[in-house]
């Protein structure tokens, strides 16, 4: 298990380091979504990486006869309805559709994007300050994480923190 006081990397750094056209995609993303460096998109594609695995293996197994293939379409069902919840994924996705993702579709489900989206903020770096700052809650709780993913149901349960100056101005 190890030891709970010491945090391990949520993240896989690129194999090649110089790549330019990989650098400059980046780049693009880190200023399109307010990041505060790129180990904020890596450990987003990690987790893209981590349910594009699951749908391939289940992809190849769904078919199978008995209970490999009926547990195989259980697992299936469970990481899509799972992706449904977090926005990401249509209702009646499939397991291509999962393989069709991009780390876009993660990043559009950060709180820092939707706050920049709703209007809360004029900007997407000024989204991130209102977070860290404490001025946003989500669902009557105030979250500090820029980074937190907003499920379909929270979606409409964010706004201004109760006793922040923010909440006078914009209402």
């Amino acid at each position: 298990m190890g030891d709970p006081k010491r945090a391990r990397k949520k993240y896989v750094s690129p194999v090649h380091p110089w790549d330019r056209a990989r650098l400059e995609r980046e780049v693009q993303l880190v200023v399109k979504y307010g990041l505060r460096n790129k180990r904020e998109l890596w450990r987003f594609q990690n987790i893209l990486r981590k349910y594009r695995r699951v749908a391939r293996d289940m992809l190849g197994k769904i078919n199978l006869p008995g209970k490999e293939g009926e547990y195989a379409k259980v697992i299936s069902r469970k990481v899509i309805e799972k992706l449904y919840k977090m926005g990401v994924l249509a209702e009646n996705a499939t397991l291509d559709d999962i393989l069709n993702l991009t780390v876009e579709n993660i990043l559009e489900r950060r709180l820092q994007t939707i706050v920049y989206r709703q209007g809360l903020a004029k900007t997407i770096k000024q989204a991130r300050q209102l977070i860290t700052h404490g001025h946003i809650e989500v669902n009557g709780r105030r979250v500090t994480s820029p980074s937190f993913i907003v499920t379909r149901d929270l979606e409409s349960k964010i706004s201004f923190y109760k006793n922040s100056p923010f909440k006078e101005v914009k209402q």
